[in-house]
């Protein structure tokens, strides 16, 4: 770690930096000149050249354009057409953020107005796309993250402190490991551990949902598991069967680093204090409080697709699309500088969807490869999208044409906003009646996260975002925002809910459900994968009485209502995907793992590539590890 400051400072001319410090695995160099920080973008080069990191020049703070007037100064430098939303200072870093309906004017051409910018504020200007939708808990997650944040800066450069302490690009290790210690043989509570000699990184912490006794969590107990000797986490998506737990480890005592995409951060952040409500709203002591989510949105390093990062000192980390919901990443694990390449999918969309682009499946270099299994099973393979698309058109024309309503339980991230880019569609060209959208939970605030994010979006959502028709803010869509509203809806005449959770364990589909189920003109679409054990699932089973806990009271529902399910629109790939993903993964790896399936499923997937691929498969049972080298 001092060879590398002592060679950045030896590099630079004498008396220009007053800092130099580490951003997590980047270096940021401060300088108290004026004209060195105008113009010494060269020499900063040479340095990178050099030692192969990422450097970045930033004014000391005693430079910096005081805010009030440097904001003034922006918004006169930037044009009134790019429609600056919003300036944000992180004083303690001399970063500015400048959140822009039209980032590309805000930019100006060739970084033109962006170097203006700091040409004459001294700041170092960033910019980000204003949402369309705005988004109470993406500003809360700026705030937190840029408002005159000592503890951030500081916490940054510990983290480099720890990757460069033992950094040795020359090291070789002697073994690497990983530890199922969740969603090994089951879907939930998927969790791993991944070890070498030097480091510890946790992959996912998630909560089986559908579970309500001891199999709810991931075994934390277990004794390689030692919060004080984490060293890293990575977080694959936010849905709460990989997120959900990561509050719980900083109220516990974890202080490192969670490694994810923008939008998941968001997002997780968005479900967690939602978990926190649910568990409130069933009369029970939350795990975490909202205090813990604000600790791991200060304690998150975000990456974008492709870019690589160091996160321990013989550990690099590249984040690639996973296609399953919006920022939902695959992680390459590069161990020991190229001695070991590992990739864990988290859930994976290997097929077009409207909303995302379709995995990944190329990469530089692969000899493990952990692949989820939730629909491996031989029965679980998928017609072609169109059909899919057209089996719920006929059926929301089968219940609204006998005067219905129809109740779609969805996962809030990811899947709702999927089936209400194809409503949306159906609807404006005729294929169904003009009949009410309500959308209720937490859909809409993931909406405006979807907004704020267009570049984790396929092509074409995002082109229509950026010509300002956002399929999100359809005039057919309504939100439904209170008790009151929602009793309306359930009063009023046919109409098309979607609602949180996609299970029917808590939340507003399950209200509805309450009050829709023994209508015989009613139904249910179920669209996403039920949990074993979940009221979804059960319904499925064909359930025919449910009850529920109101206000401590039990109270009891006949089920009357249609039910039907609905598989090709699953963010999970198919089997069928899972199988074209294998054998397009590039390169071949050697050996595949198996989790993130109910065990039947698992276990036949893995039967089938070793018998198609001839590459030798695992699937290990919670508490079991694998050594991979």
């Amino acid at each position: 770690m001092a060879d590398i400051l002592k060679t950045i400072e030896e590099k630079l001319p004498r008396g220009v930096v007053s800092s130099t410090i580490f951003e997590g695995a980047n270096i940021v160099v401060y300088t108290s000149d004026t004209a060195f920080f105008k113009n010494g973008d060269s020499a900063i080069k040479e340095v990178v050249s050099t030692i192969k990191k990422r450097v970045e020049l930033r004014a000391d703070k005693k430079l910096l354009m005081p805010t009030e007037e440097a904001e003034a100064k922006i918004r006169q430098i930037i044009p009134d057409e790019a429609e600056v939303s919003q300036i944000i200072f992180d004083v303690q870093r001399s970063i500015v953020l400048i959140e822009t309906k039209k980032p590309g004017l805000a930019i100006g051409k060739s970084g033109s107005l962006l170097r203006e910018v700091k040409a004459e504020t001294l700041w170092t200007p960033q910019v980000q796309r204003s949402p369309a939708i705005r988004s109470k808990i993406t500003d809360k997650v700026r705030e937190v993250l840029y408002l005159d944040n000592s503890y951030r800066k500081k916490f940054l450069n510990s983290i480099g402190e720890k990757i460069y302490k033992e950094w040795n690009p020359d090291k070789i290790e002697e073994w690497v490991r990983i530890t199922a210690l969740g969603g090994g043989r089951q879907v939930g509570r998927s969790c791993f551990l991944l070890q070498t000699p030097t480091s510890k990184i946790l992959i996912d912490c998630g909560i089986d949902v559908s579970s309500s006794g001891k199999d709810k969590f991931p075994y934390l107990d277990a004794p390689e598991l030692d919060l004080n000797t984490i060293d890293a986490i990575v977080v694959s998506h936010a849905h709460l069967d990989h997120s959900g737990l990561i509050p719980y480890l900083y109220k516990m005592g974890y202080k490192g680093p969670v490694y994810m995409t923008p939008p998941t951060r968001d997002i997780a952040a968005l479900l967690g204090l939602d978990f926190i409500g649910v568990a409130y709203k069933q009369a029970s002591a939350p795990l975490f409080k909202s205090a813990d989510v604000r600790t791991m949105v200060k304690h998150s390093i975000c990456l974008n697709y492709n870019e690589v990062t160091d996160i321990t000192p013989d550990v690099r980390i590249t984040l690639y699309n996973a296609g399953h919901t919006l920022g939902s990443a695959m992680i390459h694990f590069n161990v020991g500088n190229g001695l070991h390449n590992y990739l864990y999918t988290g859930d994976t969309k290997y097929g077009k969807s409207r909303l995302l682009e379709p995995a990944t499946a190329y990469f530089p270099r692969l000899e493990t490869l952990q692949i989820e299994s939730t629909y491996g099973g031989k029965d679980n393979t998928s017609p072609p999208r169109k059909q899919t698309e057209q089996e719920l058109i006929d059926y929301v024309n089968k219940i609204i044409s006998r005067g219905g309503k129809l109740l779609i339980p969805e996962l809030g991230l990811g899947r709702a906003q999927e089936t209400m880019l194809v409503l949306e569609d159906a609807m404006k060209s005729g294929k169904i009646p003009v009949v009410p959208i309500h959308i209720d939970g937490m859909i809409w605030d993931i909406n405006a996260i979807h907004t704020a994010y267009p570049d984790f979006l396929s092509n074409a959502v995002r082109s229509s975002i950026f010509a300002d028709k956002n399929p999100f803010l359809s005039e057919i869509f309504h939100q439904v925002g209170s008790t009151h509203e929602r009793k309306e809806v359930i009063q009023g005449g046919p109409c098309i809910v979607l609602a949180t959770s996609g299970m029917l364990v808590g939340g507003a589909s399950v209200e509805y459900f309450k009050e829709f189920a023994d209508g015989e003109k009613n139904g249910i679409c179920f669209v996403c994968y039920q949990g074993v054990g979940s009221l979804g699932r059960q319904i499925q089973d064909g359930l025919k009485e449910a009850s529920f806990n109101v206000n401590g009271k039990e109270e009891r529902a006949t089920i009357k209502l249609e039910v039907k399910t609905i598989e090709g629109f699953s963010a999970h790939s198919s089997r069928n995907e899972l199988m074209s993903f294998i054998g397009s993964v590039n390169p071949k790896p050697r050996r595949v793992i198996i989790n993130h399936g109910e065990q039947s499923k698992s276990l036949d997937l893995a039967s089938s590539i070793y018998k198609s691929q001839r590459i030798e498969t695992l699937v290990p049972k919670n508490l079991e590890t694998v050594r991979l080298r």
